[in-house]
């Protein structure tokens, strides 16, 4: 399982590092930057980039980063999370990037609540607008940490609070854990998906039959709904399913058009689900696919990359891209996996 978790991390970096070059770039400026052929390594943010202008090449963003600060709320906590000492962390961590010199810092969602958070409102109302996809992007650490059971869920409905306290929030960060979770535990790709599915939709209506809150209602399509929606379609364009129906441009083109790319949860986590249906097996084409969508490729390509990573393992991914994503970045994702590991109960399974 120390594999499968690494795993997790690695897809979660490396996707991140992947796509952060095309980030917020439509296809047609991604081909005008970086040539006709899609990005399949890494590759230095042309001068234009939108959010990350000249970054070096094999650098992550606030994806990761987050991630990794959820990651050691959890370890500190013992499991558990504090939502106002994660709202602190998040605060800390944009002043470190803005004092970088970075334009990559918060997402609409969160930066907005953590302005409100910093005037004094109340935390459990910071979030009540957050739709976008900040809280998923964060996920991967609570599914290494917790099995597919209650605590899980718990930990990330209280993770989406802050920033995200929304239905669109909770459903996409619950989704994103629980396929890590069930990919650890050993599902086969789309299995652990669909289960992933399954899990969210007995947690809602659990606590909607309980009398407890789900998230602040938005008129914005459901991210469980439209993600159970994009994986049963992805299936019907994969394998044997359909061999020369879709090649890689067809099936992004046609995403794109159904089902959107951007930084919205509904759009993003789905998109993500859709393209580690189709390339199951095949986890480095998920990421090339995804970092060339156009829209919000960095976040797609984490959450599809974290997804992968902990069905298939660490060797899912080129050696040389896991060695580079974090000597560059400085990361242990190892010695992370283990401690995230160890809150759970996996280790005497």
């Amino acid at each position: 399982m120390h594999d499968h978790a690494v795993g997790a991390l690695l897809g979660l970096a490396i996707g991140d590092a992947l796509g952060m070059p095309t980030q917020s770039m439509s296809p047609a400026q991604i081909r005008a930057a970086y040539g006709v052929r899609p990005v399949g390594a890494f590759v230095d943010a042309c001068p234009n980039q939108p959010i990350a202008p000249d970054m070096r090449a094999g650098s992550v963003t606030d994806d990761t980063e987050q991630a990794l600060l959820l990651a050691e709320q959890l370890i500190d906590g013992d499991g558990e999370l504090d939502i106002r000492q994660y709202a602190y962390a998040l605060l800390n961590w944009e002043d470190d990037m803005r004092a970088k010199g970075s334009l990559d810092l918060l997402g609409p969602s969160t930066k907005r609540a953590l302005e409100q958070f910093k005037a004094g409102v109340d935390v459990e109302r910071t979030g009540i607008l957050g739709t976008t996809n900040g809280g998923a992007m964060r996920a991967c650490p609570i599914g290494i940490a917790n099995r597919p059971d209650p605590h899980l869920a718990e930990i990330a409905r209280r993770s989406t609070i802050v920033t995200h306290n929304t239905e669109q929030g909770l459903e996409s960060t619950m989704l994103v854990a629980a396929a890590v979770s069930y990919g650890i535990e050993g599902s086969e790709p789309v299995e652990a998906m669909l289960m992933a599915c399954n899990y969210v939709t007995a947690y809602l209506a659990m606590r909607k039959f309980e009398g407890h809150g789900v998230g602040h209602w938005s008129p914005k399509a459901s991210v469980l709904a439209r993600t159970r929606w994009a994986i049963n379609w992805a299936r019907a364009h994969t394998g044997d399913a359909s061999p020369d129906l879709y090649d890689h441009d067809m099936f992004a083109e046609q995403l794109r058009a159904i089902i959107g790319t951007s930084v919205e949860a509904n759009e993003s986590v789905p998109a993500a689900f859709a393209i580690a249906t189709r390339y199951a097996d095949r986890p480095y084409d998920a990421l090339v696919v995804a970092a060339n969508l156009g829209g919000d490729t960095d976040t797609i390509a984490a959450m599809t990359g974290a997804i992968l990573g902990a069905v298939h393992g660490a060797d899912a991914f080129p050696e040389t891209m896991a060695r580079t994503v974090q000597e560059i970045n400085v990361l242990d994702l190892a010695s992370t996996a283990d401690r995230l590991l160890a809150l759970s109960d996996r280790r005497n399974i």
